[in-house]
């Protein structure tokens, strides 16, 4: 088993105040206990702000890990793609944008693994959630 230092630094404080009490009790023993009184309520305190310290302070969590790069590609005429959520997409000429009052907001969540590619004219891909998308295909031959 390996210490740390500091563990090795604390346990060297012990080790010499152990030894500076029983040579001082041979010396003189009331002086000895004097100084074991204070030494004890010294070590009393700093044990308690260390425990406080240890129960309201501390460190703070580290921070999640970012999310995995993904590639997001968009190949045609008037293709959209995104990595994550899409609140409003569109591809054609003729789309109107959504009602003034805004669809509710995406689902908090973790967006799926993988690329998010959009191929093609007028495609529209997200990697998250889509709140509305118009590919402007309305009454047009092939719609």
């Amino acid at each position: 088993m390996t210490l740390k230092p500091w563990a090795w630094a604390g346990l060297g404080i012990c080790a010499v105040g152990v030894s500076t009490l029983v040579a001082l009790a041979f010396v003189d023993l009331g002086a000895a206990d004097q100084v074991a009184s204070v030494a004890g309520g010294a070590v009393g305190v700093v044990g308690l702000v260390l425990a406080a310290i240890t129960q309201f302070g501390g460190s703070t969590p580290a921070p999640p890990p970012p999310a995995p790069a993904r590639g997001v590609q968009a190949s045609g005429e008037g293709a959209v793609a995104a990595g994550g959520s899409i609140g409003f997409a569109s591809t054609g000429g003729a789309a109107t944008p959504p009602s003034p009052i805004p669809p509710a907001p995406p689902a908090p969540g973790a967006p799926g693994a993988g690329d998010v590619r959009a191929s093609g004219a007028r495609s529209i891909a997200a990697g998250g959630d889509i709140g509305s998308a118009s590919t402007g295909n309305a009454g047009q031959p092939g719609a």
